[in-house]
Order: structure tokens, then sequence, then C-alpha cells
């Protein structure tokens, strides 16, 4: 569900305890293991990372005035979700992390092109997801954004 907020502090505000305390717990988690270069921001009404203009002064190809998008959290209707947008590109990492949340995880990933769906709070394998965010730099989501996205 798409939030009006303009920080992640607000973000976190608006949600239920049992999701503010999922998300929050996410939040914290990416940026301990994120790799330096990325900025925290909100984005498309959810909390986000992007590469900033300051490293990849091109943006996003579909506005270009806004910073290049990689890793969102969100709380929708009837789950968390997370969109690491290096998954879709890179289909080693995928292979990883579907093989590694298999073995972590006693229920089926749940997830579409860059999208992982949670719908048990305490099924969320944050160590995963730290170790999933820590394995691409910004240079290496340029590098395969460039790749994929502009021809």
């Amino acid at each position: 569900m798409k939030s009006d907020a303009t920080s992640p502090e607000g973000y976190l505000a608006e949600l239920a305890p049992d999701r503010a305390e999922a998300i929050s717990r996410m939040r914290a988690t990416i940026n301990d293991h994120l790799p330096a270069g990325f900025e925290e921001g909100m984005g498309y009404g959810m909390i986000g990372w992007s590469v900033p203009h300051s490293l990849y002064p091109a943006g996003y190809h579909c506005s270009p005035e806004l910073p290049l998008p990689f890793l969102s959290i969100a709380s929708q209707k009837n789950f968390v979700a997370l969109y690491h947008m290096g998954l879709y590109t890179d289909p080693e990492l995928m292979a990883w992390f579907q093989a590694a949340y298999a073995e972590a995880v006693p229920t089926k990933l749940d997830m579409g092109k860059s999208c992982m769906r949670f719908k048990r709070m305490d099924r969320i394998p944050y160590e995963l997801i730290g170790e999933l965010v820590s394995k691409m730099t910004p240079e290496a989501w340029i590098e395969r954004y460039e790749a994929a996205f502009k021809s």
C-alpha cells in the first residue's frame, strides 16, 4: 500500500505494530549490510535505497531526475515485501538466493521477478536478507542495470 510519508521514520509510524516491527528489523538489517554508496530514502511510497546522482548522474531511465532505484521494502495489504532489483538482473545471484532460502525457511519462497512476499512475520529470514543485500555494490548494480535496461 503506497504511503505519502516523506521519511522512513514517517513510514514506520503509519504501520500497525506487527508490521512496524518487521519493517524496522528489515530496515536495520539492510542498513547494517548494504555496501557503502547506496542512499536510503523514500521512493514510490516505500522505504528504498538507491544509487545517488553523485555516483550515477544519468539517474533512472524512466525518470532521469530520480536516483537509480535498487532496493525497497514495504508493508502491503497481505504481506511485507522486499524488492531487490539486482535479483532480476543477475541469474547467479537469483539461483544462490533461491537455494539459500530453501535451506533457511521451511515454507516455499513467494517471489515475483524482484519481489519477495512475506505473509508471516515470524518467517522473515533477516540473516539471509542481510547476506543478500551485501552481495551487490552500487558499481555492480550500475553495470547490471546498464546491461539490462540501457541499450
